[in-house]
């Protein structure tokens, strides 16, 4: 069974006493192993959401994180401002070097006749704006740098 199945009539599922699978939740992915208290049988209705027989826990299994291998000219990710939207830079509020408070000011996008302002996520002082005003930026685009 796999997630988003649907089901005309509601249906059991014998299950083990634990069943160990790969969920994802915002983007990351965990592997859990779900155990069953009592025997239980875990129901799937129409609308496809699980409905439980028995109480079910589960529990996050210790996994490896996996290397990434990062070259001198790739950026620390945690250190990038990125594009919410695709638009067109309107204003560009600071400069390389500046220091910067969370919520501050970087710049202002328009997309669809609406303005969006990106704001800093973080303090911190500015090594690079990659963008100038009047520059058409994609989605997920990188705006500004931080030291």
């Amino acid at each position: 069974m796999a997630v988003g199945d649907r089901f005309t009539a509601q249906s059991a599922i014998e299950l083990e006493p634990s069943v160990k699978m790969q969920i994802a939740v915002g983007g990351q992915a965990y592997e859990v192993e779900i155990e069953i208290d009592g025997g239980g049988a875990l129901l799937v209705g129409s609308s496809g959401g699980p409905h439980v027989g028995a109480q079910l826990q589960s529990k996050v299994l210790p996994t490896v994180p996996r290397a990434h291998p990062h070259s001198a000219n790739e950026p620390d990710e945690s250190k990038l401002c990125h594009s919410p939207v695709a638009g067109i830079v309107v204003r560009v509020s600071v400069k390389a070097g500046d220091e910067l408070s969370p919520d501050d000011l970087i710049l202002v996008l328009e997309a669809m006749k609406m303005e969006t302002s990106v704001t800093a996520p973080f303090a911190g002082k500015l090594k690079s704006v990659k963008v100038v005003p009047g520059e058409a930026v994609k989605i997920n685009q990188t705006l500004v740098e931080f030291e």
